[in-house]
């Protein structure tokens, strides 16, 4: 995701390690909330101070009390978005055709359901605004208008057939999709597609393959350039796709060893927050794949995301548990 501040004007400026500046502030002003603060900053130094300093070393995030379990069996919490001042979560169970609904966290503590019966996993914000959801219930992806929640599809499918069950999004400056489409809730629905893959859905709606060669690839995000595409998998591996005229190439390995790898987030210096489901914990690795940091939970973890009033709380989903921790850098909000 990328920002002008104004003010700035020539050639985009940096801060922190690879985080671009460029002119799509006002398209993202409505999704992300350290916006705002960025908006009075003044060009240079101060821009690389707000972005703040990456955690270090071990660390522990603590459960969020007011969001308790809400089904008696297996259940998991996933898709962590923050929109405007709340974060929105996926809230679904393992039961018959993966019912799932959208549970909302206000700033000032208290938890409501934001929508029933969305049969959603992964959540995304887009530059209006909008709920973007990976729906293994319509097996596609979908947009519900805020605050009308209206559902229109995105995407419905690729060669004629519907997709698997569409798990994690990332969204680019220019409105392009990319997503993954593993099997895990296949049985939601019937139909699905020969290979469990990576997509990109085009600003003119067409879809096309990025990747079908990877076993249930799960983690999606772009770097703060948008030039990187990362995605995690089945294979352990975190690897990086680089992106040439809105156009991903080949895949190349970043980072190995990923035990359960899950959901992504990232910082605005490009650091990955990659969960390890089984693992119980959110590794951080720099844009080069070095290991900086590691944040335990108590619990098997889903996927994170960056959010509060200043953007620097990561709120993390899991099994039947939502966690946080204060950090001393901004990230995206999914």
């Amino acid at each position: 995701m990328a920002f002008t501040a104004p003010g700035c004007t020539g050639s985009s400026s940096n801060f922190g390690s690879g985080f671009t500046f460029r002119p799509t502030f006002r398209s993202v002003t409505r999704t992300v909330a350290l916006a705002t603060a960025l908006a009075a900053l003044p060009c240079g130094a101060a821009l690389a101070a707000a972005c703040g300093k990456a955690p270090s070393g071990e660390l522990a995030a603590q459960r969020v009390a007011a969001v308790q379990p809400t089904h008696t069996g297996p259940q998991l919490y996933e898709g962590p978005v923050w929109i405007k001042d709340a974060l929105y979560f996926s809230d679904f169970s393992h039961a018959g055709a993966f019912p799932s609904r959208i549970r909302k966290l206000a700033a000032d503590g208290t938890v409501s359901t934001f929508l029933d019966d969305s049969g959603s996993n992964g959540l995304a914000v887009d530059a209006q605004g909008n709920l973007v959801a990976a729906t293994h219930k319509y097996k596609a992806l979908s947009r519900y208008a805020m605050p009308g929640k209206a559902r229109s599809a995105i995407a419905e499918g690729f060669d004629g057939k519907v997709f698997n069950s569409p798990n994690d999004i990332a969204i680019a400056a220019d409105g392009t999709l990319y997503f993954t489409d593993p099997d895990y809730q296949k049985a939601a629905a019937p139909g699905g597609q020969p290979v469990t893959g990576i997509y990109r859905v085009g600003t003119d709606g067409k879809v096309t393959l990025v990747d079908g060669t990877r076993r249930n690839p799960n983690g999606i995000a772009l770097s703060p350039a948008g030039d990187l595409l990362y995605v995690n998998a089945g294979d352990g591996e975190v690897k990086a796709y680089p992106i040439a005229d809105g156009v991903p190439g080949a895949g190349r390995t970043l980072i190995q060893g990923i035990d359960g790898g899950d959901g992504m987030a990232l910082d605005c210096h490009g650091n990955l927050y990659v969960t390890e489901h089984g693992a119980r914990r959110v590794r951080v690795f720099s844009p080069q794949g070095k290991e900086l940091a590691t944040i335990r939970v108590d619990a098997n973890v889903t996927n994170a995301a960056f959010g509060g009033a200043d953007g620097r709380t990561l709120f993390i989903t899991g099994d039947r548990a939502l966690w946080r921790i204060a950090l001393d850098v901004t990230g995206k909000p999914y």
